[in-house]
């Protein structure tokens, strides 16, 4: 009787097991389309054997919980990779912006720079034409409509490139809230993974939490610190506390110099998440870095058109027969743009102050109405150095390149890094995504497992039934 009671005891655990094990299953299959679930596995653990007499007998089986199947070290791989991929992204976005602005034939309308190049080329080729005839107004008034063409064209630019900074900005700042619902949403699972699994797998809370650090890792460069009880810390990528277990220190904003900053406590770490990654760090890198070098260049090509220009239309003498000396209110700047104070803002102030084409200078300063000596330096100056050491057009032109050449850099940088995160993603969901087919196969298996432990139920059965009655083989019901 107590060797058929162990038995039963034995096979009772089997189908307890087997019925445990087949409700995991099931509910991989359940959940094979859920966002974020990870595949779990039952726990096999033989129970401690009973020694009668010297002999070791063995107790059966139980089955001690399920255990998600993920690899934390290429979970975090992938989340690293997907900061870098999401910071390419957000900044090649603002970086195709920033060149539409220069590429008018491309239809799109954002265009609104005109194109600048053509601008200088026909600004100058206006005095070539003045050259030739250089008491004709209509040749002229030809000089003052290319300027005020060309001077429409960049201040627009530098006004595109300003309210593309703006928009950035916005971009930027609207990311803090996600951060912040994040990083609490996050303080909040480590609080329930630590007091209901420290020592052990989570299962849907660790899923959970892992979907948030996914999503968070594409707004902003974080570390991530195991720590004691299962738990999670987690900074910026500069060591600022974003999530301490059960806490989070949330990021907040304030206006600096006209963009905004952003702040943990009272430290500034607005240069530190420009280069930590995440989208947050691409609109930061274009809002600081890319758009004031652009910016800056206009302000150059601006600067030293304007101030050649003036200087040199100075030097001659209009068809008026004044010069340009200033001394005289009769006899004021013959200036044909305004006369910037500085580089920085001059392509977004450039614009034409002359309104009356009898000032402009053709001749020199000892010709008469005839002369176009003057008209002839001025035409010359589209090839002399007066833009940062080269001339208006190659300057234009190198720096039309340079942009082009930056975006192709972080267009080829983004497709690998995507790529590397499509890698790590399908390592990942090899490990730990639901497979149909295995889920069919092992719950076959345990169903074979189950309906073999049934038939030695049912035999027991038999046995004990035929022992109650003496011997007598009984129908067992």
């Amino acid at each position: 009787m107590g060797t058929i009671s162990s038995a039963f005891h034995l096979i009772s655990g089997a189908l307890n097991a087997d019925q445990a094990a087949l409700s995991i299953v099931a509910n991989n299959v359940a959940n094979a389309n859920t966002t974020g679930y990870t595949e779990e596995k039952p726990n096999w653990q033989e129970n401690s054997p009973v020694c009668i007499n010297g002999v070791y007998n063995g107790t059966g089986v139980t089955e001690t919980g399920a255990t998600s199947v993920r690899d934390r070290v290429l979970l975090e791989r992938l989340d690293q990779q997907q900061q870098l991929a999401a910071a390419s992204t957000s900044r090649l976005s603002a970086l195709n912006t920033i060149q539409a602005l220069f590429m008018p034939d491309s239809g799109s309308a954002s265009a609104t720079a005109g194109d600048i190049g053509s601008d200088i080329t026909s600004f100058f080729n206006s005095f070539s034409s003045l050259e030739a005839n250089p008491t004709n107004n209509a040749m002229r008034q030809e000089v003052l409509s290319a300027a005020t063409t060309l001077a429409g064209d960049i201040s627009n630019a530098a006004d595109g490139l300003n309210a593309q900074r703006m928009a950035v900005d916005q971009e930027a700042a609207g990311v803090i809230p996600q951060v912040n619902a994040l990083t609490g949403a996050i303080a909040q699972l480590n609080a329930q993974i630590q007091s209901t699994s420290p020592d052990g797998d989570a299962g849907v809370l660790e899923d959970q939490r892992q979907q948030d650090l996914s999503q968070l890792s594409q707004l902003i460069g974080v570390n991530q610190i195991s720590t004691e009880n299962n738990g999670l810390s987690i900074t910026t990528t500069s060591g600022q506390t974003l999530v301490s277990e059960g806490s989070n220190n949330p990021i907040t904003s304030g206006m600096v110099n006209g963009v905004t900053h952003f702040f943990v406590g009272t430290t500034d770490i607005t240069g530190q998440l420009a280069s930590a990654g995440g989208s947050l760090g691409g609109y930061l890198t274009a809002r600081d870095q890319d758009i004031p070098g652009v910016l800056a260049s206009l302000d150059q090509l601006s600067y030293g058109i304007a101030t050649a220009v003036n200087a040199q239309n100075n030097a001659g003498i209009d068809l008026n027969g004044i010069g340009g000396t200033g001394v005289n209110p009769l006899n004021p700047p013959l200036n044909i743009f305004n006369q910037p104070a500085a580089v920085a803002g001059s392509a977004a102030a450039m614009t034409v102050t002359m309104a009356d084409p009898n000032r402009i200078a053709a001749a020199g300063p000892a010709g008469g109405a005839g002369d176009n000596s003057n008209a002839a330096t001025l035409a010359g100056l589209s090839n002399s150095a007066t833009v940062n050491g080269k001339s208006p057009t190659d300057f234009y032109s190198n720096f039309v390149t340079m942009l082009g050449a930056a975006v192709a850099e972080v267009q080829t940088e983004n497709t690998a890094q995507n790529a590397s995160v499509t890698q790590l993603q399908n390592q990942n969901n090899s490990l730990s995504a639901v497979n149909l087919n295995d889920e069919a196969a092992a719950m076959q298996q345990l169903e074979r497992s189950y309906q073999a432990a049934s038939q030695v139920f049912t035999i027991l059965n038999t046995i004990m039934t035929s022992a109650l009655n003496l011997g007598v083989q009984t129908a067992v019901t």
